[in-house]
């Protein structure tokens, strides 16, 4: 019998469950569904979001042939036959075959580019699925060629909307007469990824009980549900949540969990380069400003790691990971942009004051663009107090420094500098 998770798929953009920023009413990519005008595009996700059964859906609903490979089992050969195949089915009234690629992160510049001419000359439309990050995994030249979009996890409501079609339509669940009176040992177990969840639910009704019912509750889901966490499955499931222990290890200043972590990732074969930029990340989210020398650390380990490989650069991430883990934290910079980001969606575009604006053109000068700024080097010290701000935001406080003695002592240069805009 087939996993549940592939039971469920579904076939229809009306069944798809989640991600109503590109698929809901007169969004992007429902349009384009719906016009039959698909670009090429990459889904960025994480797993168990539905980047794979978006792309059946796309194809389904265009009429258009699908091609799949694996980035883990294809090579420059197989892209090549699968480009032919597609090649064999264009026809003056069909549109472009889809040509998806699973994990397409995985796949190497070469095998990149031998996707490049058939995208190109539209002999293909691809849909590329990746839980890594195009912009560092994806060659600029394919890149170029696609759309991204961007798959969030799954919601709360999504996540409960799975498990009640589930068992009310799947024909074995169906049968087992299950009763959910709590969901959230679920969800949490699940992580926002569908087939996660799916697997906990098909193995809930394979449970045998006393009762004609099976009564699914937190307790009785926490019971069930045995993790091997001896296991890594770098494909998912459990990457993401030791990458989020190794980071928390890091964050609260412990190099044995540190290093531990980074121990069950590299023995689960995970890419040295996915290591190390979570540690670049590291560097600046939770140790920031306390120690800007913990981010130098950190991209020249990510550098050292590309030039030499395995096995010697678990020996270079082993350095930078425990002098992470060792230096003071502040996360002051996370948190002032994460607060300029949110007044930035509160506010809208505000005009920029007037004495702050470039004034290359006579026309502009006139305008007054430029007019009554103070360049700070023509002062004492490099420094003149000048408004940075638009006038509908002056006042707002976004940078925080914290307690190391780093941070401390820009605030007394703040403090010194400014009259009251910098008074904590």
């Amino acid at each position: 019998m087939q996993p549940l998770a592939e039971r469920m798929r579904p076939t229809t953009i009306e069944e798809y469950i989640g991600q109503e920023h590109l698929v809901g009413k007169e969004k992007v990519l429902a349009e384009a569904i719906q016009t039959g005008r698909i670009p090429s595009m990459i889904l960025w996700g994480p797993p168990g979001v539905g980047k794979t059964t978006l792309a059946r859906i796309i194809a389904n609903r265009t009429d258009r042939a699908f091609h799949t490979l694996s980035a883990i089992n294809s090579g420059v050969k197989d892209v090549r036959e699968t480009i032919q195949k597609a090649k064999n089915q264009r026809f003056f009234d069909r549109p472009n075959p889809i040509l998806f690629i699973d994990e397409i992160h995985r796949f190497s510049k070469s095998q990149q580019d031998s996707l490049l001419g058939a995208v190109e000359q539209g002999i293909v439309t691809l849909i590329g699925a990746t839980t890594e990050n195009p912009s560092f995994e994806v060659i600029s030249a394919l890149l170029s060629r696609c759309q991204v979009y961007v798959l969030e996890p799954l919601g709360k409501d999504d996540l409960i909307k799975l498990i009640d079609q589930a068992i009310e339509k799947d024909d074995f669940l169906s049968k087992k007469n299950i009763q959910v009176k709590e969901y959230d040992a679920m969800l949490q177990l699940s992580g926002g990824d569908g087939r996660k969840l799916y697997n906990i639910l098909e193995l809930l009704g394979n449970s045998q009980t006393a009762e004609d019912q099976i009564i699914v509750d937190n307790d009785f889901v926490t019971q069930k549900v045995q993790q091997n966490i001896a296991r890594y499955d770098k494909s998912g499931e459990q990457h993401y949540d030791i990458a989020s222990a190794f980071i928390k290890a890091i964050r609260g200043s412990d190099p044995n969990g540190a290093v531990y972590w980074l121990a069950r990732m590299i023995e689960g074969g995970e890419d040295v380069k996915f290591i190390a930029r979570r540690v670049m990340i590291a560097a600046s989210e939770d140790i920031g400003l306390a120690n800007p020398n913990a981010l130098l650390m950190a991209t020249t380990a990510f550098q050292a790691v590309q030039a030499i490989g395995l096995p010697e650069a678990r020996i270079i991430l082993s350095q930078a990971v425990i002098y992470l883990a060792t230096s003071p934290k502040s996360n002051s910079a996370y948190m002032a942009i994460n607060k300029a980001q949110a007044l930035v969606r509160q506010t809208g575009n505000l005009p920029v004051p007037l004495h702050l604006r470039n004034a290359p053109t006579k026309l502009m000068k006139e305008l007054d663009f430029g007019k009554g700024y103070k360049y700070a080097h023509d002062y004492a010290g490099n420094f003149v107090e000048e408004e940075f701000l638009p006038d509908e935001l002056i006042g707002q406080k976004l940078f925080e420094p914290q307690q190391s003695a780093a941070e401390q002592k820009i605030k007394q240069r703040l403090a010194a500098q400014w009259k009251d805009k910098y008074k904590y």
